[in-house]
């Protein structure tokens, strides 16, 4: 019955590419990328908990939104993507004067995610009252605090269309020095962000800023990933994932991620 309820997923996510069936794609993936879609759905669906998933060839404007792409996730610690892009904008503005030291921190919270380096710039520079009211701007519409945490990057709910727009806007509205150096800082992350979309491989030439945590509520694991691949970062991917497993959830989380980028674009690209 499970075996059938699996293949029953990965037709309708074949069939949601057909004219006049709502689901989120604007334009025709190729067929080969319509399978690995409805694959990497139905592994998906197979994982524990839920996973946001949002797919985008920039090229086409084809889009593909699971059914959990607009469910509110801990965003972790991809709010750190957003927080370099408003203190690239703030220092092109005049209302801010970024240092040395700022652009080490800037680049420590994109390679290795390093948590000291975005408390520090998030009360340098004006916490909630001042990054999360322009986070909004840069395609991070749904995101919200709640009153039962701080009010604090770590603590914020997210969905995976958020994340998909986020890294849409570093890709094409950012002027083009800043848009370059963070394609180069995503593609050369620590080892401890190489998951998620990383698992494309070496001929997609990834890049990804990844999130990550234990400190959900009810102590499952969180773990996302959101960048691109492909030739002049052709396609966009996003993936929030909250296993709902308490134990070895941080492995849950990393091989479900990264098997669903694996599932879209290992070998897509001659890897």
């Amino acid at each position: 019955m499970k075996r059938l309820s699996v293949v029953l997923v990965a037709l309708l996510a074949v069939l949601a590419f057909t004219p006049g069936v709502s689901s989120g794609a604007t334009t025709r993936f190729d067929r080969e990328l319509q399978t690995r879609i409805a694959r990497a759905q139905a592994y998906a669906d197979s994982r524990p908990g839920e996973t946001g998933i949002v797919l985008r060839d920039r090229w086409t404007g084809a889009v593909y939104r699971s059914p959990a792409a607009g469910t509110l996730i801990w965003a972790c610690s991809t709010p750190k993507l957003a927080m370099v892009v408003d203190l690239l904008l703030r220092n092109d503005s005049g209302a801010v004067q970024l240092t040395a030291e700022d652009r080490d921190l800037m680049h420590r919270m994109l390679n290795s995610s390093d948590d000291a380096a975005a408390h520090t710039l998030w009360t340098r520079y004006g916490g909630e009252a001042e990054f999360a009211q322009r986070f909004p701007s840069y395609g991070m519409t749904d995101m919200r605090f709640t009153d039962q945490h701080p009010h604090h990057w770590g603590w914020i709910l997210t969905t995976a269309n958020d994340l998909d727009r986020l890294v849409n806007y570093v890709l094409t509205r950012l002027p083009r020095h800043h848009r370059d150096y963070i394609v180069r800082e995503m593609r050369a992350v620590d080892p401890n962000q190489q998951w998620g979309v990383w698992g494309a491989g070496s001929a997609a030439r990834p890049g990804n800023k990844n999130g990550w945590s234990d400190d959900n509520d009810d102590g499952s694991w969180i773990m996302n990933s959101v960048g691109f691949v492909g030739p002049h970062e052709r396609y966009t991917l996003a993936l929030m994932n909250n296993t709902k497993v308490i134990q070895n959830g941080y492995e849950t989380g990393q091989e479900t991620t990264t098997r669903i980028s694996e599932i879209l674009f290992r070998g897509y690209f001659g890897n």
